[in-house]
């Protein structure tokens, strides 16, 4: 039998957001973790923010560290499993960069040695003060760190694939170092699975590290182009986990929805729990998907300034630790028995094609096109779409491409 699949949830502190590193209060974080157990979940996902715990190259702080052991004790307490993000990195619309990579001393977060060696010894840290811990799940390199590679960030610190590569190589050995055996992975948002140019590939994300994560928000351009209710927006993580699977070495490489949420105003408030559970029952039909991980647990705070309005209302749990309607549709999900997916659309091996996959490509409509005909589709390489031996280890009997589905302007389909 497959492992069951988990259910949980990014953790933001109602206190503070995760500046409460800064003030941190035991107190609240245990007030926290237990209105999140109180939903039934198995694990969180925590971000110490990396300026905080590493203020210098050289000096990553013990009395931080301590804390975030505190944390997931707390957390064990309650029955709640751990995985921790390491670079934070980007969370929210904001950066936060350690000073002795920015400004005067500007350097490459992905190519300068001195820094990478910094990010390995904090990695190290962190990993091995969790590593005895029997909820540990494992480290996350960081919170989608591939957005400092390339645009639209507004100063991005430019790398090519290969040494893309080189960094998270290294990086996921140093967690393996500080936690041997530990389920650690790496986290890229969707522009490595949609954006041309963008140096994290699909490869990185399906091969490197323990577990494939996809982090699905449908204000990329879903929702924006298809609507609320469409098909393309409730099963968008679905797509992404399914499109994820066409990269993988592994036929069965297990893929970890580490990221959904219900963006307002795209996902109205009064609409979110009915979008969570389309979303949810529509992932749990991919076979083997590792867990759901839902952004966020908590509001962020009205005090605080100057987030873009959709944060303010992510949580599963109001500011004040209230559940609302959407967090009962977490709390009673349960694992589906997913079956294996026989139709295969072919895509690009090629990862300056990837524009084919976003939102409006031949790709992306011909999947959903799929999808809406009930015919639950997944994905494969161009390269490997004869590859007899791989297609029998995914259950795959049938190989379609983009122009047999998507109709032709004159009606029909193309031959």
């Amino acid at each position: 039998m497959p492992p069951a699949v988990r259910f949980g949830v990014n953790y933001t502190p109602s206190e503070g957001w995760f500046h409460h590193w800064l003030d941190f209060d035991p107190d609240s974080v245990r007030a926290d973790l237990d209105s999140i157990a109180a939903l039934g979940l198995d694990h969180i996902r925590v971000f110490p923010l990396w300026p905080y715990f590493q203020p210098d190259r050289t000096l990553i702080r013990p009395r931080a560290v301590e804390q975030l052991v505190a944390l997931a004790d707390a957390a064990a307490e309650r029955g709640l499993d751990v995985n921790v993000d390491g670079l934070q990195g980007h969370l929210s619309s904001f950066d936060f960069l350690p000073a002795w990579t920015r400004t005067w001393h500007r350097r490459n977060l992905f190519t300068d040695p001195q820094v990478v060696e910094g990010e390995a010894a904090y990695l190290r840290t962190l990993a091995a003060a969790l590593a005895d811990r029997p909820n540990f799940i494992g480290m996350t390199v960081g919170n989608e760190v591939n957005q400092f590679a390339a645009g639209p960030h507004p100063d991005p610190d430019r790398v090519d694939a290969a040494d893309a590569e080189k960094w998270l190589v290294r990086l996921l050995a140093a967690c393996a170092e500080g936690a041997p055996g530990g389920m650690h992975l790496h986290a890229s948002y969707d522009a490595a699975w949609y954006q041309d140019d963008q140096p994290f590939t699909p490869a990185h994300s399906a091969r490197l590290g323990a577990v494939t994560a996809v982090h699905s928000w449908v204000f990329d351009g879903t929702a924006q182009r298809y609507g609320r209710t469409a098909v393309q927006t409730e099963q968008h993580a679905a797509y992404l986990v399914e499109l994820s699977k066409a990269w993988a070495e592994d036929a069965h490489r297990p893929v970890w929805l580490q990221e959904v949420g219900a963006p307002v105003p795209l996902i109205p408030a009064e609409h979110a729990a009915a979008f969570a559970e389309a979303t949810i029952t529509a992932v749990l039909d991919c076979p083997d998907l590792w867990g759901v991980t839902w952004w966020c647990s908590h509001d962020v705070s009205r005090s605080l300034a100057d987030f873009p309005e959709l944060e303010y209302g992510l949580g599963l749990l109001t500011n004040d630790r209230k559940p609302k309607d959407i967090a009962h549709v977490l709390a009673a999900a349960e694992p589906a028995a997913a079956r294996k997916r026989g139709t295969a659309l072919v895509v690009p091996a090629d990862p300056a094609l990837r524009s084919r996959n976003a939102p409006g490509g031949p790709v992306f409509d011909a999947w959903f096109r799929l999808a809406a005909d009930g015919a639950r589709p997944t994905t494969v390489l161009d390269t490997r779409a004869a590859d007899r031996d791989h297609l029998t280890a995914r259950g795959i009997t049938e190989v379609v491409t983009p122009e047999q589905v998507l109709p032709t302007p004159q009606g029909g389909t193309r031959s």
